[in-house]
């Protein structure tokens, strides 16, 4: 039994033998850690701010913070939020404190610090003012919502960026110069490789892994390469800021008539498990918001195609999905009915509970006859033009005017007929 546990331990995996032994060797942050960035100025300085390290996953986060306490000479200590809780973090500053009695600094690092709830993230603070530690903290989600006001208001935020495929092509060379043979690829499956990874360099480096440990004969073309490895999906949390950054960017592309980013954005919430119908309901608020009148068509469109989408479901539906962007990036716009709304909700909050003017009330009783409800009361149908030209607004209110067409798309002749309304309305008044 003892021979299952005997000879030499298991190599380390490929990510972790290549992992960089100097700030100058992480690839793909150069805005940080050159010259000029905010990591190599605290550097040259030789003193290092509490900091919180924001970027995707496999873009060199925990390298980074291990690589600066190297630097400038502070003991490193690492806790993951996933598996620590209040004791380990009253542990972690009770050695801090140990060592700091010594004349030996702490450089905290919180993986996945955003796990920890307020009151656990509250708990740095006096170790971080009184200089105990410095906190390096890092996560894969927006700090802004996040992390406390209190721990942003004393650590720098620092943003890493998804490698590109400069940066990716760099960790492949360095594998390759590890292992002393090329990866058995194709130059189109090296850069379908590289396209997979999504600018996460540790899934990369997992790859190239498997493709170094298994008997390849010839070169794979990328179809080969797709049957070998597991597709990546793409990064995408559906209540995170993935989800609301792609939102927006599909919002906006549709509000400056891009049908062609529109759809891209469209492509890629849906090819991520975004649900359909979510998307559909933003494609129906867009309609009244940023087209309204000047394409009525335009809701009918997105109604239809929430109808088609529940009739036919996925695969099938998602056309449907796709011809109603494709209706509203092509559509005139406007967003004069959104404003309007904004005005006249407003305008309904400022003034109360003012009566509407007596003549056009209801009186069901005769009560309401004698107070004069509904006295004077010009039925437009009887009138020339079938138009009165009555004042509708209430006594105490000057007319308001809330919606203003604009000149595009059916609103050119909606801005048509209330001129013609309002020219009939001036002539009337004035009699």
């Amino acid at each position: 039994m003892a021979d299952l546990f005997a000879g030499e331990p298991p190599p380390a995996p490929l990510a972790e033998r290549l992992r960089p032994t100097h700030i100058s060797e992480i690839v793909g942050q150069e805005h940080l850690t050159g010259p000029n960035g905010a990591i190599g100025r605290m550097l040259a300085a030789g003193k290092l701010a509490s900091m919180i390290l924001w970027g995707p996953p496999g873009t060199g986060k925990t390298t980074t913070a291990r690589l600066l306490a190297d630097a400038v000479g502070l003991r490193f200590a690492p806790l993951s939020a996933v598996f620590s809780g209040v004791a380990d973090l009253k542990k972690a500053f009770a050695e801090a404190e140990d060592h700091a009695r010594t004349g030996q600094g702490t450089l905290l690092f919180v993986d996945e610090i955003h796990r920890f709830n307020r009151a656990q993230q509250d708990s740095f603070l006096p170790f971080v003012e009184k200089g105990t530690v410095t906190l390096v903290g890092a996560t894969t989600e927006n700090p802004s919502f996040e992390l406390n006001a209190a721990v942003l208001s004393r650590a720098q935020v620092l943003v890493l960026h998804r490698l590109d495929a400069g940066a990716l092509e760099t960790l492949l060379a360095r594998a390759e110069a590890l292992m002393d043979r090329p990866l058995p690829l194709t130059q189109d499956a090296r850069s379908a490789l590289i396209a997979s990874a999504d600018g996460d360099g540790r899934f990369l480096l997992n790859q190239a892994e498997t493709l170094f440990s298994v008997k390849i004969d010839a070169p794979l073309d990328p179809k080969a390469l797709a049957d070998l490895l597991h597709r990546r999906m793409p990064v995408y949390d559906k209540d995170q800021e993935g989800h609301y950054n792609l939102i927006s960017a599909l919002h906006k592309s549709l509000r400056g008539s891009d049908p062609q980013a529109a759809l891209y954005y469209l492509a890629r919430m849906l090819v991520a498990g975004e649900e359909p119908l979510y998307l559909l309901r933003r494609l129906v608020r867009f309609a009244s918001e940023d087209v309204g009148l000047a394409d009525p068509q335009a809701l009918v469109q997105c109604l239809a195609a929430k109808d088609a989408y529940d009739f036919l479901g996925s695969p099938e539906g998602e056309l449907a999905i796709v011809q109603a962007c494709l209706y509203l990036a092509t559509a005139p716009k406007s967003n004069a009915a959104y404003a309007a709304q904004k005005a006249a909700w407003k305008s309904a909050r400022d003034t109360g509970s003012l009566m509407p003017p007596a003549n056009i009330l209801n009186a069901p009783t005769r009560l309401m006859k004698d107070l004069g409800y509904g006295k004077g009361y010009a039925y437009d149908h009887e009138q020339d033009d079938a138009f009165s030209g009555d004042n509708y607004w209430p006594d105490a209110m000057t007319p308001q005017a809330f919606y203003a067409p604009s000149p595009r798309g059916f609103e050119a002749k909606v801005r048509e007929r209330l001129a013609y309304w309002d020219k009939l309305r001036a002539e009337k008044q004035s009699r």
